[in-house]
């Protein structure tokens, strides 16, 4: 109960202190390249609820069907302002609508597309999918920059599942076994420190 209310108040200031920021980056996002600001896509949430996860838009118009969900830095499909939000994270923030609507939290196992999910062990489903899933955890401070470690690579999906992924599990595990609302705000100040390096 403390944790959903600290995630309610925390992306409802979030969203007001951010939406200057918002309103920018959807102006340049749509002068810089056809299409809209943000985009929408199916990710499982907590016991297996798909929900809709809200990003900036960092890639071209119907870049799913050009590839996987796994992007490296030189993906094609990158929008030149797709490129720069990646790097600062930025094309995440519009996820602090999902923290404020109860789909995610600020803090948990990063949301999964079905195709992952259906890939887990029985364990590691019964476990992550336990709880919200958030917007940072262990796994996201280990490989912040998901992107540079799948550059160059000519199969970015295989490549995830096999120098990503399990790494990523082990985490996610190592957060939903070892959970407190003080290890949350140690990740979060992480997280920010991480951002500003």
């Amino acid at each position: 109960m403390i944790k959903r209310i600290f995630d309610f108040l925390a992306s409802g200031i979030g969203l007001v202190i951010l939406s200057p920021v918002f309103l920018i980056l959807i102006i340049i996002i749509k002068v810089s390249a056809p299409g809209p600001a943000f985009y929408i896509s199916e990710r499982i949430g907590k016991n297996g609820k798909a929900f809709k996860l809200f990003k900036f838009r960092s890639m071209v118009i119907n870049a799913d069907k050009m590839g996987g969900p796994s992007t490296a830095n030189d993906d094609p499909r990158l929008t030149k302002i797709g490129n720069f939000l990646k790097k600062y994270q930025l094309d995440e923030l519009p996820q602090l609508i999902n923290v404020f609507l109860g789909d995610m939290s600020l803090v948990g196992p990063r949301p999964e597309v079905r195709m992952y999910v259906d890939m887990m062990t029985p364990e590691e489903k019964s476990a992550i999918l336990s709880v919200r899933p958030g917007m940072t955890d262990w796994a996201s401070l280990w490989n912040f920059h998901e992107g540079e470690i799948l550059q160059g690579a000519t199969d970015p999906e295989k490549a995830y599942q096999e120098l990503i992924r399990p790494e990523k599990l082990r985490l996610q595990m190592k957060y939903v076994k070892e959970r407190s609302f003080f290890t949350d705000i140690k990740i979060i100040f992480q997280t920010i420190a991480k951002v500003f390096q």
